[in-house]
């Protein structure tokens, strides 16, 4: 059974000592069933006056930090550290046709048109499989590190877009299949990520459909099927219900410098099941 511990680091920087708000928090992972927490930390400098855990309506968990008025700094700074466990979900290996690249290209005037290239997959597995294979070849991926995302519609236009966008995609093509599809957000472990690497990293985001009968997990930022490496911490309608961090401070715009953020997973070692 694979082990992942992950480092998930989150400093805000202010050109002088500021006060802080409320803070929410979406760093614990779930408790699903293939995949248990093992550990959870959670470190927060400046100290709060309360820390609070709780689960929205989703069942995810959330955690809010409150502050005296009367705490200050010039940056402020949250570590999560956790390790879990995750027990590998095999997914059959069936042949899905892909649209060529000249059909997908025609059909991304708009996502209905673009969503009906998939409609002679044969099943709901074999859709979606093909939608995640066809934005993992056909679609640039880049980073935005802004909150929100693009419309399904702009994201075919531009041919590119982030891991949060083509969640949105997907999600959308699914619906016109009728097969409910829901966001995730979490952490990815990459094989061949070097195990030096501290800085640089972020969460990520995918797709978890009920194709067939069963729940699945698609990431069409790399065209991978299952939970491989996958970490859910959030899995919402939504994508503004599972920001990672968000908060309020106290001062004024020029206040504030910048938001670091760095993200470690590393495979820890394997387990029998």
């Amino acid at each position: 059974m694979p082990i992942f511990t992950v480092r998930h680091e989150t400093i805000y920087r202010y050109r002088r000592a500021v006060a802080f708000g409320e803070h929410r928090m979406m760093l614990r992972p779930r408790n699903d069933a293939d995949l248990r927490v093992r550990d959870f930390r959670l470190e927060v400098t400046p100290a709060p006056a309360e820390l609070r855990e709780e689960r929205d309506g989703y069942g995810n968990a959330v955690t809010i930090a409150r502050f005296d008025r009367g705490t200050i700094a010039d940056d402020l700074r949250f570590l999560a550290t956790v390790t879990v466990d995750q027990a590998p979900a095999g997914v059959p290996a069936i042949a899905t046709p892909v649209p060529t690249p000249a059909a997908e290209t025609a059909a991304r005037g708009s996502l209905e048109a673009w969503a009906a290239l998939f409609g002679g997959s044969g099943s709901e597995l074999a859709t979606a499989i093909a939608m995640t294979k066809a934005i993992d070849r056909g679609y640039r991926h880049i980073p935005r590190h802004e909150n929100g995302v693009q419309a399904p519609a702009e994201t075919l236009a531009l041919g590119c877009g982030t891991c949060r966008d083509f969640a949105v995609l997907m999600i959308g093509a699914l619906a016109h299949h009728g097969i409910a599809a829901r966001f995730v957000s979490g952490y990815l472990h990459l094989p061949d990520d070097p195990a030096d690497r501290v800085r640089g990293g972020n969460t990520h985001a995918w797709v978890q459909a009920d194709v067939d009968g069963r729940t699945v997990d698609f990431d069409p930022s790399h065209g991978t099927i299952g939970n491989a490496g996958l970490i859910r911490v959030a899995v919402v309608e939504r994508p503004a219900d599972a920001v990672p961090l968000s908060g309020s401070w106290f001062g004024s715009a020029a206040d504030a410098v910048a938001m670091d953020v760095m993200v470690k997973v590393r495979a820890e070692h394997a387990e029998a099941a």
